[in-house]
Formats: C-alpha cells, sequence, structure tokens
C-alpha cells in the first residue's frame, strides 16, 4: 500500500520528477524570511517589496487553484507569502 502510494506521489504531474514540485518547495525560503522579518523594526519593512509579495502570493495562489491538476504546494507556500506579506504592511501601515 505505501509502495502504491508513493509510486502514485512520483509519477504525478507535480510530483518530485518536476519543475512544478520543486519550484513551490524552495519557495518556502520566502515564507521563512518574511517570518523572520516578524522581528525586524516596522521603520525597516519596506512597503514595496511587502505589497509586490502580498500581490504575487495572492495571484500565484488563485492561479494554482485554475490549473489541471490543482497544484497544492504551489498555492500553500503563495497562501503563506500573501500572509505575511500582508501582516507586514498591516504592521507597518497600522
Amino acid at each position: 500500500m505505501a509502495t502504491a502510494r508513493l509510486q502514485a506521489f512520483w509519477n504525478h504531474p507535480a510530483g518530485p520528477k518536476t519543475i512544478h514540485f520543486w519550484a513551490p518547495t524552495f519557495k518556502w525560503g520566502l515564507v521563512i524570511a518574511g517570518l523572520a522579518d516578524l522581528n525586524r523594526p516596522v521603520e525597516k519593512v519596506s512597503t514595496a517589496q511587502q505589497t509586490a509579495l502580498a500581490a504575487t502570493g495572492v495571484i500565484w495562489c488563485r492561479y494554482a487553484t485554475q490549473i489541471i491538476p490543482i497544484n497544492y504546494n504551489l498555492m500553500s507556500v503563495n497562501f503563506f507569502v500573501a500572509i505575511t506579506g500582508l501582516y507586514q504592511l498591516a504592521r507597518k501601515n497600522g
């Protein structure tokens, strides 16, 4: 059973043999960087950078739900990119 599930994951159109797996996986680094920036003084937070991150996170999160097959890794990483960007903007402007 585990072998069949592993085989299905390995051969999935968004599985580890494709860029559709690795690009979102490495993009989690942006989320980690965003979480590390939560301790940064608000004066040092770039409004332009956080706006760009939030916007691209929302756009790519939506895109990930429209492609076939739905790429849940891409959707989730961009959701968290958007959330961290929006949170930083709220800190900066709030």
